[in-house]
C-alpha cells in the first residue's frame, strides 16, 4: 500500500512537504481589543505584509504565514512546526519589533488563538460574524486578496492553503446560505449614514472624495443613490481620479489642489493608504475661515487615520473616524443576529472538516515515518548479517529476507492505514499523534539522529 492512497491531495495549491507537526497560531488585534490610535499603529500595507510574512519564515518562528491586515483588524497567521504553544509568544515579540512598539503598550489589546481556536476565528471573520458591521461584504475579498499575496510571494504551504481556501468556502456557505449578507452593510454605507444624520436628505449637496480605492467607490455609489448634487474626486492618480469620476458623473481634481477644494463642500470623505494624515487641523481652520463657518461633515475611513486627530474640535466641522460607527454598528447587528445561529453552525461544520483533514494529513505523514523507519532497520540489520557474504547461497538468502521483511512491514503499517482511513471519513480528529511519534522516536529530531 502506498503513502499516497491514505491522503487527500493537499489543496489546488498544496505543493510541499508536509513534516508531520503542524501547530496553526494566531495573534492579532481588532476593534474589540484595540481603539483605532492602536490599529493604525499596527497596520500593515500590502508591501510590510509580504516582508514580514517573508521575514517569519526566514528566521524559523513559522514554516508558513499570512498576514491580513484592514481598517478594523491586523493578525498574523502561521503555521509553526513545534510544539508547546510558544509560538503566539514569538508573534507577539516579532509585531511589537515591526511596527516599533513596546510589548507594554499591546497587553491587553492583542488576542491570541492556537490551533482550533485560530482555525475557528478565520472561519468567523471571513463569515462576517467578527467584523465591525456583522454580515459586512467587504472582508471576504480582503482575507481573499491576502491569501492570494502570500500565496504568491511563497510563504504559504499545504496547512495555510487549506485552511484558507476553507475559510473562502466558509464565508461564501455563510452569505448563500443565511441572511447574514442581506442587505448587505459596509463601511462605505455606514459613512454616508453619518453624513445623513447632519444633514438629512443629501439630494443636491456637494462631497469631496479623498481616495480612488475600492471603499472611495462604494462611498460614491451610495453618494449618487441619495441624489447627491455635485461630485469631486481626489486621489494621487489623477488617471485613477478622473476614471472613477467619468464613471460616476464627477470631476477629478488634482492631489495638489487637495487644500483648496475644502472652500466648497458638504460631506468630505477620506479612505486613503498611508502613515501620515493627509488633512490637518490647519488646512480645515483655513477652509472654515473661507466658508464663513459653513457646517461640513468629514468622514475618516482610513486606517491609520488620514485626518490629524488635531482637527477634532473645529466648530461646525464634524469630524468622525472608523470608531464612530458604534450605534449605526449595534442597529446593524440587531437586524441581523436572528442568523447568528445559522452561520455558526456553517462556521462548526467546517472547523470539524479542517481538523478531520489535518488529522489525517498527520496521521499519514506518521505512517510514512514508520514505514521509513522500519525499512531502515531492515536495511540496517540485512547488511549486518550478510556483510561481506559473495556467495550466491548468501545472496538468495538476502533476498528471501528482504522480501520477508518488506511483507511483514506492509502487515504492519497496513491495520493504522486502513484505520485512518475511516477516520478521515467521519472527519473526526485523531488524538495521540505526538505520542505516537514520541513513542516510536518518529520526530525529526529523533529521524537525524537514527540516520
Amino acid at each position: 500500500m502506498s503513502p499516497d492512497s491514505i491522503t487527500d491531495p493537499v489543496s489546488r495549491h498544496g505543493e510541499g512537504e508536509f513534516r508531520g507537526r503542524s501547530e496553526i497560531a494566531l495573534i492579532g488585534c481588532n476593534h474589540i481589543s484595540a481603539p483605532v490610535e492602536l490599529r493604525e499603529r499596527v497596520a500593515f500595507t500590502p508591501q510590510q505584509a509580504l516582508r514580514a510574512a517573508r521575514e517569519l519564515c526566514e528566521s524559523g518562528i513559522l514554516e508558513e504565514a499570512v498576514v491580513v491586515s484592514t481598517c478594523n483588524r491586523s493578525e498574523l497567521y502561521g503555521v509553526s512546526g513545534t510544539e508547546g504553544g510558544s509560538a503566539p509568544l514569538e508573534l507577539l515579540s516579532y509585531f511589537g519589533e515591526f511596527h516599533k512598539i513596546p510589548l507594554r503598550e499591546l497587553d491587553g489589546r492583542m488576542y491570541q488563538r492556537v490551533g482550533v481556536q485560530a482555525v475557528r476565528h478565520l472561519f468567523r471573520v471571513t463569515s462576517g460574524l467578527d467584523s465591525m458591521l456583522l454580515g459586512e461584504a467587504e472582508i471576504l475579498g480582503q482575507v481573499r486578496e491576502a491569501y492570494n499575496r502570500a500565496l504568491e510571494n511563497g510563504s504559504t504551504g499545504p496547512v495555510l492553503n487549506r485552511l484558507f481556501q476553507s475559510a473562502l468556502e466558509v464565508g461564501k456557505r455563510v452569505r448563500s446560505e443565511t441572511e447574514i449578507g442581506a442587505r448587505p452593510m459596509s463601511v462605505a454605507v455606514a459613512g454616508v449614514k453619518l453624513a445623513e444624520r447632519i444633514f438629512g436628505e443629501l439630494k443636491g449637496r456637494i462631497a469631496v472624495i479623498v481616495g480612488a480605492g475600492t471603499v472611495a467607490e462604494q462611498v460614491v455609489e451610495h453618494l449618487r443613490l441619495r441624489g447627491i448634487g455635485e461630485l469631486r474626486v481626489v486621489n494621487r492618480s489623477f488617471s485613477r481620479a478622473q476614471e472613477l469620476a467619468l464613471r460616476m458623473g464627477g470631476q477629478a481634481v488634482e492631489w495638489s489642489a487637495l487644500s483648496a477644494t475644502l472652500d466648497q463642500p458638504d460631506i468630505l470623505v477620506t479612505s486613503v493608504s498611508g502613515a501620515e494624515p493627509v488633512l490637518t487641523r490647519a488646512m480645515l481652520e483655513r477652509a472654515m475661515l473661507v466658508r464663513s463657518g459653513r457646517a461640513i461633515c468629514v468622514i475618516d475611513l482610513g486606517v491609520p487615520r488620514n485626518v490629524e486627530p488635531q482637527a477634532e474640535g473645529i466648530y461646525n466641522a464634524y469630524l468622525f473616524n472608523i470608531d464612530h460607527l458604534g450605534e449605526i454598528v449595534e442597529q446593524n447587528r440587531k437586524a441581523r443576529e436572528a442568523e447568528i445561529p445559522r452561520a455558526e453552525v456553517i462556521v462548526d461544520e467546517h472547523v470539524n472538516k479542517f481538523l478531520g483533514w489535518q488529522a489525517s494529513l498527520e496521521g499519514a505523514s506518521l505512517i510514512s515515518a514508520l514505514r521509513s523507519r522500519l525499512n531502515a532497520e531492515r536495511d540496517s540489520l540485512l547488511a549486518a548479517r550478510f556483510n561481506g557474504s559473495q556467495s550466491s547461497a548468501a545472496a538468495a538468502q538476502r533476498e528471501q529476507f528482504e522480501e520477508f521483511a518488506r511483507e511483514l512491514i506492509e502487515r504492519i503499517v497496513q491495520l493504522p492505514a486502513g484505520r485512518l482511513r475511516e477516520r478521515r471519513k467521519l472527519k473526526r480528529p485523531i488524538e495521540g499523534l505526538v505520542g505516537l511519534r514520541e513513542l516510536f522516536g518518529l520526530g525529526a529530531a529523533d529521524d537525524e539522529e537514527g540516520s
